[in-house]
């Protein structure tokens, strides 16, 4: 199935990820460089800097320069995510280029890489909650607490998986169709931002 396959990449990239665990280490992506499993692995390693960045930035010893620098990262990051989602969409809108809609085909409120984009999200969820629950600094308490969100955050990856195999399943069968749009980001355009381009509105 496409999302056990694409989950086991998830966790391949996390655990790569977490052997230096350094929010400054380039990437080294595994797989071959046109293919879907390489977008999806840049994806989630995406995501997982960026999860360590946002922690980083929380802490309140923090020197506000770097605060900044980071936020700026982050900023960076959040464009690269989406980026990388048009990309997956791409890739899927041109394998099933062929496939010829039925006349009552429906659109899906998203497109099958944003639904991939919260999967990726869950497995980097399931990851650190996996963590919590094998701390020993902390009391039983903590600990229950979080196996029943480990417990809810699988269950939401079953679900999550068996949504999207029923929307590939229907985009291949006619029955659903694709339509993406460009994310037309602002804050990020000089064109667009009034404080980057200097007249504030």
């Amino acid at each position: 199935m496409f999302t056990e396959h694409a989950n086991s990449i998830f966790d391949r990239a996390i655990a790569d990820y977490h052997l230096h665990d350094d929010v400054d280490r380039p990437m080294e992506n595994p797989y071959e460089a046109s293919s879907l499993d390489a977008l999806l692995y840049r994806k989630n390693w995406i995501d997982t800097v960026q999860w360590h960045l946002e922690d980083i930035i929380r802490d309140p010893q923090i020197d506000p320069a770097e605060a900044l620098l980071i936020k700026r990262r982050i900023d960076k990051s959040n464009q690269d995510r989406t980026d990388m989602v048009e990309y997956i969409d791409s890739y899927l809108l041109e394998k099933y280029r062929e496939v010829t809609p039925a006349a009552d085909a429906r659109l899906n409120t998203e497109t099958p890489a944003w639904a991939i984009d919260r999967l990726s999200i869950l497995a980097l969820k399931i990851y650190h909650m996996e963590r919590e629950t094998e701390r020993t600094d902390v009391g039983e308490e903590h600990l229950a607490s979080c196996r029943r969100k480990l417990e809810v955050l699988r269950t939401q990856r079953v679900d999550l998986s068996r949504a999207i195999e029923e929307l590939i399943e229907d985009i291949e069968a006619g029955r659903k169709y694709m339509k993406t749009y460009k994310q037309m980001k602002m804050y990020n355009d000089p064109a667009l931002n009034p404080v980057l381009y200097g007249t504030k509105k």
